[in-house]
């Protein structure tokens, strides 16, 4: 009963929120931390129990698989040594700087239990920068560094947590043995997850089931993230390795079908989990501001405030000695197009939004520890992870498009010349498939030429026409004529995609986006 409460609260407040973001227009994200925020002031609300430890396995895999299967292997490799230094020196550092900043405002709270919440709240969230820098024109690379960045740094994130707890729950810490185990669980978690994508692609092939396929795609993050925590290896970095090699071959291996509903139900199942962790900490925050209630009012601000400010400053202070070495590092060949410019380095600096994988981490965290004592100091690590992530999401994620016409950071011309370099190649293509197909089937010059007119149309003007489509091939004499010489043409301008993709002349991003032209045409026909 309690499960089908929480669902039907969820779902009800998903569209509330859903309407909200869309109706003012602004990420979800920050409607998601508003909505949570409000519910903490509304009195007598059921307090709905919930599994800590099921938190994290239920609502991390398939939030990171996502995000891993839309992010470009080609990219995230050429941009590894930036990611590298963020996603791992500049974590470590998040979590030293903030968790000393909660000890110097709570002496009382263990270092342990204070590099915690540092843990907690060190990596931007993928969702949330996805989200955020989806709807922005900002030049190409750091999309792509931010993205890679915040796939990774859930892993370290993460890795560093569980040590952190751990230390909490057993009172003891060898920084030797940490730093073993850290590589051991890294390199063991990559292992796991490049293996089962490739057993997962393998079985793909044979299936030859939509619905039978969708279902695959939803059990492989949540298999390679249990099979690597069984192991005592890392799951996040399973999940994201999995989705980044999975998300490399699906292209060739998926069908059109296919990827309009898989596409569909990926993007609700992440709405859905990330407002169920929103509730959730909507539901207990007013309980847990009663519990610290010992602390006045004004403290709990200020040490929200000051944590978030440390947060923040943080990644400023990282990210221009970050940039530096990462041209230090580069061979000559690669230090022009490793320089970023200043204010690119600042639009870097300003996208630290935190997000459900921190308030994920803090509502697993354990209610006691060994021997029945609370876990030290949770409520008031639970409140501050959500007060950091406010500030984070609603102060930098609101400011940032100003903030990129402020320093006049130029739009990413490469990608709009792509589209068009990559419809030029796909309508020669599809006319010289059209002109086969109708050549083998004896179609007369005046269908061929029309079904011509029709791709050559679409090309010109960058939009798909399934409508169009649809209707010709019902109310035209040679129906079944015309639509075999459509269907060629589209398989044609898919090969051709895929070979421009393959030969580095378009990126994932144009290849998606076009792919799910052909998609709705294929569907349609």
């Amino acid at each position: 009963m309690a499960l089908l409460q929480i669902l039907l609260f969820t779902l009800l407040c998903s569209v509330a929120l859903g309407w909200l973001a869309r109706h003012f227009q602004f990420p979800y994200p920050i409607a998601l931390v508003i909505g949570g925020g409000v519910l903490g002031f509304i009195p007598d609300l059921p307090d709905l129990p919930f599994d800590p430890e099921f938190i994290l396995v239920l609502v991390l895999p398939p939030i990171l698989y996502q995000a891993a299967l839309l992010t470009s292997w080609r990219d995230f490799r050429a941009n590894l040594r930036p990611i590298g230094l963020l996603a791992i020196g500049l974590v470590i550092a998040t979590t030293l700087a903030v968790g000393a900043t909660l000890k110097f405002l709570v002496p009382d709270i263990p270092w342990a239990a204070a590099f915690v919440f540092g843990a907690i709240v060190s990596p931007p969230d993928a969702v949330a920068a996805t989200a955020i820098l989806s709807r922005l024109s900002i030049p190409r690379r750091i999309v792509t560094i931010l993205e890679g960045e915040s796939l990774v740094n859930d892993a370290s994130g993460l890795v560093i947590y569980k040590f952190a707890v751990a230390a909490v729950l057993t009172g003891a810490f060898s920084l030797t043995e940490a730093s073993m185990q850290f590589v051991r669980l890294s390199l063991g978690g990559i292992a796991i997850g490049v293996a089962l994508a490739f057993i997962f692609i393998t079985i793909h092939k044979r299936l030859g089931d939509t619905m039978i396929e969708v279902l695959t795609t939803l059990a492989v993050p949540y298999v390679a993230y249990i099979a690597a925590e069984s192991l005592h290896l890392s799951g996040v970095l399973a999940v994201v390795a999995a989705g980044l090699i999975r998300g490399r071959y699906s292209p060739a291996i998926v069908s059109a079908e296919m990827r309009i509903i898989a596409r569909s139900v990926w993007n609700m199942l992440v709405f859905l989990l990330n407002s169920l962790i929103f509730m959730l900490i909507g539901l207990q925050l007013s309980g847990i501001v009663e519990r610290i209630e010992r602390n006045s009012t004004t403290e709990l601000v200020v040490a929200g405030v000051l944590v978030s400010a440390v947060a923040i400053a943080v990644r400023f202070a990282w990210i221009h000695p970050a940039a530096w070495l990462s041209r230090a590092l580069a061979g000559r060949a690669e230090k022009n197009s490793s320089t970023l410019p200043e204010p690119e380095l600042v639009i870097m600096s300003w996208c630290g939004m935190r997000g459900i994988v921190s308030l994920a981490a803090a509502l697993a965290l354990p209610v006691t520890i060994p021997g029945g004592a609370p876990f030290p100091y949770r409520d008031l690590i639970i409140f501050l992870t959500f007060v950091v992530i406010s500030a984070t999401l609603v102060l930098q994620g609101l400011t940032l498009s100003p903030l990129i016409r402020w320093l006049k950071v130029g739009k990413d011309w490469s990608t709009h010349e792509e589209h068009q370099a990559a419809r030029t190649a796909l309508g020669s293509a599809a006319a010289a498939a059209i002109d086969a197909e109708a050549q083998a089937v004896g179609a007369s010059a005046d269908v061929a030429a029309r079904i011509r007119a029709e791709f050559a149309d679409k090309i010109a003007h960058a939009t798909p026409d399934p409508d169009a489509l649809a209707t010709t091939t019902v109310l035209e004499p040679g129906a079944a004529l015309a639509r075999r010489l459509r269907r060629a043409a589209i398989s044609a301008e898919r090969a051709e995609l895929l070979r421009i993709w393959r030969d580095n002349l378009i990126s994932d991003e144009v290849l998606h986006h076009i792919e799910e032209e052909l998609d709705y045409q294929e569907s349609h026909l």
